[in-house]
């Protein structure tokens, strides 16, 4: 059996900087992640996506990030266990947290921290009749490399922060994108909505709103977009790739099983601590939710730096923390 002191339940940029921020602490940490790679999404969906709300980095691709991630971590050698789901959670005769796997991996520590990114995901996919049929042969719902889409047409659909990502990214490497919403107004960030804006100005890409592709065409391969506008009614674009971003679905999976808060898939937590309604379990991340919850990295980094000190103080009750600044010692001196 594997013993640690915090339990971390994803590897994603998260959970990575847990570690670091638990290292600081002494404190051991060991990963479970379902994905057979470190850094969840990341990784997995978009490692080529430019990140833009990283402190100090202007703009840093995904998966350069979960690169970063690991170098920092290294010092603290955290455990990993990977390709292998969390699956139940029951307490030894000392109070512990005792972690079993999809593959019956066993894992002890005093303390779970979740942060498991959305849990268990899969694309929201448009109602589309024949959708399924084109498949991997023009469609396509996660954008892993952008140069797989150089010199060719593409539409995009969607309103959110992905889709705006990516016109803005494939306009320079796309020979057509064209960008697709049934809604004149999107939920993405503003300044890249301006940026999508100026793009559509200067003839770089079309943007369509109050538009909604309702049918795909081709023979063996896509060929086609059927898209119906509130003005032009409907009309087939011709394109190599349709993209519909509209996000993922989440499912928790075995930990909605653990007995914690839920409200609409996301883990209920103290904003005091990042604590569920379960002693010795945190939650941080997307796959948390309190009042004026942001979805941001930079919001789950803040939310594991303040769930370690709750965590120490929940691992050791009678020692008193002193928090040392990175900067005075460095982190060798935390080794």
């Amino acid at each position: 059996m594997i013993t640690t002191d915090i339990l971390i339940i994803g590897a994603g940029p998260c959970g990575l900087f847990t570690v670091f921020e638990a290292g600081l602490l002494k404190l051991r940490c060991h990963l479970v992640d379902s994905l057979p790679l470190a850094g969840g999404q990341l990784t997995e969906i978009y490692p080529k996506k430019p990140i833009y709300d990283i402190p100090g980095y202007p703009s840093i691709l995904a998966g350069e990030l979960v690169d970063k991630l690991m170098e920092q971590i290294e010092p603290f050698k955290p455990g990993f266990t990977l390709g292998e789901r969390a699956e139940k959670i029951e307490k030894d005769a000392e109070d512990n947290f005792v972690l079993t796997t999809s593959r019956g991996t066993k894992i002890k520590a005093p303390v779970i921290a979740i942060a498991g990114g959305l849990g268990c995901f899969e694309p929201r996919k448009p109602p589309i009749e024949n959708l399924a049929k084109f498949e991997d042969k023009g469609v396509e719902y996660i954008i892993k490399d952008p140069e797989f889409y150089r010199n060719k047409k593409v539409v995009l659909a969607g309103g959110g922060d992905s889709a705006l990502d990516w016109t803005i990214f494939l306009a320079d490497v796309a020979e057509e994108v064209m960008l697709i919403h049934r809604r004149k107004d999107f939920r993405g960030a503003l300044d890249s909505v301006e940026k999508v804006m100026h793009l559509a100005e200067e003839g770089k890409i079309e943007l369509m709103t109050d538009a909604q592709a309702i049918g795909l065409q081709g023979n063996g391969k896509l060929s086609d977009v059927v898209i119906k506008h509130k003005e032009r009614g409907e009309f087939a674009k011709a394109t190599d790739h349709f993209v519909p971003l509209f996000g993922l679905s989440p499912k928790l999976g075995p930990i909605s099983e653990w007995g914690l808060n839920i409200t609409k898939n996301a883990i209920e937590v103290d904003t005091l601590d990042y604590s569920t309604n379960v002693k010795g379990i945190y939650a941080i991340g997307d796959i948390n939710t309190y009042p004026g919850k942001l979805k941001l990295i930079l919001c789950g980094f803040h939310e594991a730096t303040i769930m370690v000190q709750s965590a120490f103080k929940h691992i050791y009750p009678d020692k008193k923390l002193s928090f040392k600044y990175t900067t005075v010692n460095g982190v060798n001196g935390f080794e």
